[in-house]
């Protein structure tokens, strides 16, 4: 996860709002103080629109309701026709290892609702014995070359349950940091759960960010340039247990399952964040192989292996003390 400190290079404290989302951590910094009242109800009516969009822990969302009405065919809302071209574009970029036709597969796996509740939910089935067991039958992905998206009208396989969770936070986040500057003209910064973006012009020597991703992994200091910006995935933090075995958040389309990687995390730079977070994610989701992939992207990266051993890829800066 990416921490942001909230300073500048002169040490002097930024003027920043934090709250609770999407089972993260949301916040807003500013170099303009007197905006960010403002700037936080810019981003709390993009981000509402987001969810009642794409959130697979609403019945009421968009995706889940066109689910549930088992049509092979939707014209579908500005909001969720715009973040599905985004998921769409880092599929292909990253040859179907960052796909939004697993959704059906999360659910069987347990990841079904917001993650503290799906804690909660299937430690309860361990405890029940007279209650159903975790579902055993996982369904396969149909991969993202199922959906076609045409203008707002698209075709998919029925009952498909769309999920955006590996692309929609970064995006939002992307959109949020250009909505802000554009409306205050100030330099601002916007991290939904780690993910990461900049916009407008920053602290002169670049925004100060902590990259750890848990307490236990090394940590080093990351002056982000404005208008940058960079996101991290990971193998440790999104987890729960279902029945005998952990599983996390980031799968294998190929598979089915749980990525099998040798990256507790993987950190990279981009100039947007909707990048950034799509070859982190594909990076762990591509196992053995991704770190070459990545590598043939040329960008900024930081990998903490299983012994929590850092690797630099791109150019990445040197390890500063967090």
């Amino acid at each position: 996860m990416n921490q942001l400190t909230a300073t500048p290079g002169t040490g002097t404290a930024l003027p920043a709002v934090d709250w609770s989302l999407w089972s993260t951590t949301a916040r807003i910094v500013l170099t303009d103080a007197s905006a960010l009242a403002e700037a936080r109800r810019v981003a709390d009516a993009l981000l509402d629109e987001v969810e009642r969009a794409v959130s697979r822990f609403r019945p009421d969302s968009e995706v889940m309701l066109l689910a549930a009405s088992g049509a092979s065919e939707a014209d579908l809302s500005q909001v969720l026709t715009e973040y599905l071209s985004e998921a769409l574009y880092a599929a292909r970029w990253t040859d179907g290892a960052v796909d939004p036709t697993v959704g059906n597969t999360l659910s069987d796996l347990g990841y079904d609702r917001d993650l503290t509740a799906a804690r909660t939910h299937l430690a309860q089935l361990q405890l029940d014995l007279s209650g159903p067991r975790p579902v055993a039958r996982v369904r396969r992905t149909p991969g993202w070359q199922s959906l076609t998206l045409t203008g707002n009208h698209l075709s998919l396989p029925a009952g498909l349950v769309i999920d955006l969770g590996a692309t929609a936070k970064a995006v939002a986040a992307d959109r949020c940091a250009a909505a802000i500057a554009a409306r205050f003209g100030c330099g601002v910064l916007v991290s939904l759960g780690g993910d990461i973006a900049t916009a407008g012009t920053g602290p002169e020597s670049g925004w100060l960010i902590e990259v750890r991703d848990t307490a236990e992994d090394p940590g080093t200091a990351l002056n982000l340039p404005s208008g940058a910006a960079v996101a991290t995935s990971s193998t440790v933090r999104r987890t729960w247990r279902h029945g005998d075995t952990e599983r996390h958040h980031i799968l294998d389309p190929q598979t089915a399952r749980p990525a099998e990687s040798p990256w507790r995390s993987v950190t990279v730079v981009a100039h947007t964040c909707a990048v950034a977070n799509a070859a982190s994610t594909a990076t762990i989701a591509k196992g053995a192989t991704g770190a070459d992939w990545l590598r043939t992207h040329d960008l900024p990266a930081r990998l903490v292996d299983r012994d929590r051993r850092v690797h630099h890829l791109g150019g990445w800066q040197e390890e500063n003390a967090a």
